[in-house]
């Protein structure tokens, strides 16, 4: 009887024979074709082993990965024994690709992590060995690579077995299998070795076919987050996605959240076909007997509690160049739904080499850590143990639409359950009309000097004289009161900003009309108060004045005490300002007066709100 798929991954430090590994064990059970061989062997004459075949060329096709050495991507192999098939991840070892074995790790159900027989649980070993751990991995192979270059001695396998249990201990693994090879030279790999005769455990790829991976995965209910409304006509509206867990037939009674409405499942159909039940894995469509409100980003779910909130704790993988700062600002992507989220607090690190709990505010690439987060709204979410597809998730950074860390939830917050959103009777539209405007927030950005409080400042007047009801929200004031207890650090200023967003929020729905007046000199930290505002009722307005023409200002002599390091992390000295790409006002005050600036603004304002969404320059 033939096992079913076992998709796995190959890890750990680099050099440690991972491609060599994989290429041997393809060779040797004949798993290429004739041509492929040949091709191999070719290849090898001009390859670092001296002419004899190099099987790691079987994996490794870029050609800076052959030139070097080293895996840099994930090469994916597909290949079939007579007992079972398989989907292989050979992934880099280097720490610089971090980012891609994590990528790999998030398909697998197993992990082959190679240890080099003459070097021992290396750094590297650690940390791949953690991903594959957070990452939902429950089966591991630790292949004790290279023992032809310790004379495949017993003693020194024994040793590096004693290190793998005790990291197993640490990293609380559930199953664990140690086996001696030789990438190399084939021992262990598909036939037992002669020189480890002292070895009588199963060769590796024996362990692969007969490792049952099925053991302690079932999950409760079922679960399938909608991934798109199928409507290809007014008598025909089906819900497309694939079923994350469990089971649905004709029938049963599902619940869509996170309204919590419930429906009968009229039809199913299994991509064109129309079945009766579908189980876990089926892309399917399933229509229900009546019409309730369900969007991608939905979940349905039957027999099982799920949670839907907007707060919840979680391990995560951080892997971007730039560091995390508590307070960030994301896109975070779990099942299908892509929302606005923020890492509120970072709790703590761990430690690779001790697994210890390590206090932090930031996180620097390939970190390991704990954080709370908080999305823009309510989400359906489960814990990763209990349900793997919608207990994880990624961070998406807002600028770049770079995947900046992958992660898992470990529980929600309580405080996000206890807490629940009033509605009030008097909205936030009633109070415009008594008004007699639209609440919107005028977001001025720009270096210091560039003129933006002057002219905030002269077009709340202008304002406020034609009978409009206002606010301005000055930098320096909000800093005295508001937010007295922060600095200028990248944090701070992440949080600066957070904060006035949100209060600009607030006097928009008591329906005035925001001014604000801050550098703000992030890209990510005002796209972040766009999101809090709102799209719709947020207008940024750029004073591009010059920095040259800010300096011949400078009013507070602050850029004279900037140049003489004075003031450290002070903007367009020590510490950058990022130009907004799609602000929809700019002006240079450097050539006009200050009355022409406000009539300008002005105008362009009130083109803005009448002529949707016109971006305009002076």
């Amino acid at each position: 009887m033939k096992n079913g798929l076992l998709k796995f991954i190959t890890c750990g430090s680099v050099d440690d024979g991972k491609s060599t590994l994989i290429g041997h064990m393809l060779y040797d059970a004949k798993l290429i074709f004739a041509d492929q061989e040949r091709a191999l062997e070719l290849d090898s004459k001009v390859g670092s082993r001296e002419g004899k075949i190099d099987y790691s060329l079987l994996l490794d096709g870029l050609m800076a990965e052959r030139e070097q050495g080293i895996t840099i991507d994930v090469a994916y192999r597909y290949f079939t024994t007579e007992r079972r098939s398989f989907i292989v991840a050979d992934t880099p070892g280097h720490e610089e690709y971090t980012r891609n074995m994590a990528v790999g790790a998030s398909f697998a159900e197993l992990a082959v992590i190679l240890v080099d027989a003459a070097q021992g649980i290396l750094v590297q070993t650690r940390r791949h060995a953690r991903i594959c751990s957070l990452m939902g991995i429950r089966h591991f192979c630790f292949a004790v690579n290279k023992m032809d270059l310790v004379h495949y001695q017993e003693y020194a396998y024994k040793k590096i077995e004693k290190e793998i249990r005790k990291l197993a201990i640490d990293l609380d693994l559930m199953s664990v299998t140690v086996i001696p090879v030789s990438a190399t030279e084939g021992d262990n790999v598909t036939k037992k070795s002669i020189p480890m005769s002292w070895y009588h455990g199963k060769t590796l790829l024996e362990y692969l076919e007969e490792v049952n991976i099925d053991i302690g995965t079932e999950e409760e209910g079922f679960v399938m987050p909608v991934q798109r409304v199928c409507r290809p006509n007014h008598m025909f509206r089906g819900y497309q996605g694939q079923v994350a867990a469990g089971c649905i037939s004709e029938g049963d009674s599902l619940t869509v959240l996170p309204s919590g409405e419930s429906a009968e499942v009229q039809s199913i159909l299994l991509t064109d076909r129309e079945v009766k039940t579908v189980k876990k894995g089926d892309p399917v469509t399933i229509q229900l007997n009546k019409e309730i409100d369900v969007s991608r980003g939905c979940v349905f779910v039957r027999g099982t509690q799920i949670k839907v909130s907007n707060m919840f704790s979680a391990s995560l993988l951080w892997m971007d160049d730039s560091e995390l700062v508590q307070g960030k600002n994301f896109l975070i992507k779990i099942g299908t739904k892509l929302l606005p989220a923020t890492v509120m607090k970072v709790k703590y690190k761990v430690d690779i080499h001790t697994g210890e709990h390590l206090r932090a505010s930031k996180l620097y690439k390939n970190e390991i850590a704990v954080c709370d987060i908080v999305t823009a709204e309510e989400i359906v979410y489960d814990t990763f143990t209990k349900h793997k597809d919608i207990g994880c998730f990624v961070l998406i950074d807002r600028v770049t639409n770079m995947t900046s860390a992958c992660g898992v939830i470990r529980h929600s917050l309580r405080r996000s359950e206890n807490i629940v959103w009033q509605k009030l009777d008097i909205t936030r539209e009633i109070r415009a009309v008594k008004m007699g405007q639209r609440p919107v927030t005028l977001w001025f950005t720009g270096l210091s000097g560039a003129g933006k409080s002057a002219l905030a400042n002269e077009i709340e007047k202008a304002l406020s004289i034609s009978g409009r009801y206002t606010m301005l929200l000055d930098g320096d004031n909000v800093r005295m009161g508001l937010n007295s207890n922060l600095g200028f650090e990248e944090q701070d200023r992440i949080e600066n900003i957070r904060r006035i967003a949100e209060v600009a929020k607030l006097m928009n729905d008591a329906g005035l009309i925001v001014l604000t007046s801050f550098i703000s000199p992030f890209k990510n930290d005002r796209e972040r108060a766009r999101a809090i505002v709102g799209e719709e009722n947020f207008i940024e307005i750029y004073v591009s004045t010059p920095l040259e023409e800010c300096e011949k200002r400078d009013v507070k002599g602050l850029y004279k005490k900037a140049r003489n390091g004075e003031i450290p992390n002070f903007t367009g000295i020590s510490s950058p300002y990022e130009e907004p790409e799609r602000a929809e006002i700019r002006i240079d005050t450097t050539e006009v007066s200050l009355e022409e600036a406000v009539k300008y603004v002005l105008g362009e304002i009130e083109n803005y709100i009448n002529k949707n969404n016109k971006r305009c320059d002076l």
